[in-house]
């Protein structure tokens, strides 16, 4: 099978939590307090496991963080979703990253490359 993705995806897990989802109507799911497991990361998106069922093509906010130290701020699109096991995996592209917020995603892989 032909590799498609533009950035290398790499293992992170953050436990997160998702209280609201929006769209960009002004329509708005509150009080969800969903946790979530994010299991990887690229320059463009992340993907997290959640028993929750969440509807396609909404936003949340979320931090990204890598250690104590390095973190981001970002607003994450879900755009695709799978069922697996016991859980449903969700992919979700950041909206609007700015360039120097991802080079943190770079540093990471640096970091992971070096170990």
């Amino acid at each position: 099978m032909e590799e498609r993705r533009k950035h290398k995806r790499l293992p992170i897990f953050l436990q997160l939590e998702i209280n609201k989802l929006f769209k960009q109507d002004n329509e708005i799911i509150e009080n969800l307090e969903e946790d979530i497991e994010v299991i990887n990361i690229s320059k463009t998106g992340i993907g997290f496991l959640s028993k929750a069922q969440f509807p396609m093509e909404y936003y949340f906010n979320a931090k990204i963080e890598f250690d104590k130290t390095q973190f981001f701020y970002c607003v994450l699109k879900i755009i695709r979703k799978e069922e697996v096991e016991d859980a449903i995996f969700y992919g979700c592209e950041f909206v609007g990253l700015a360039e120097f917020l991802s080079k943190k995603v770079d540093e990471y892989e640096a970091i992971l490359e070096d170990e």
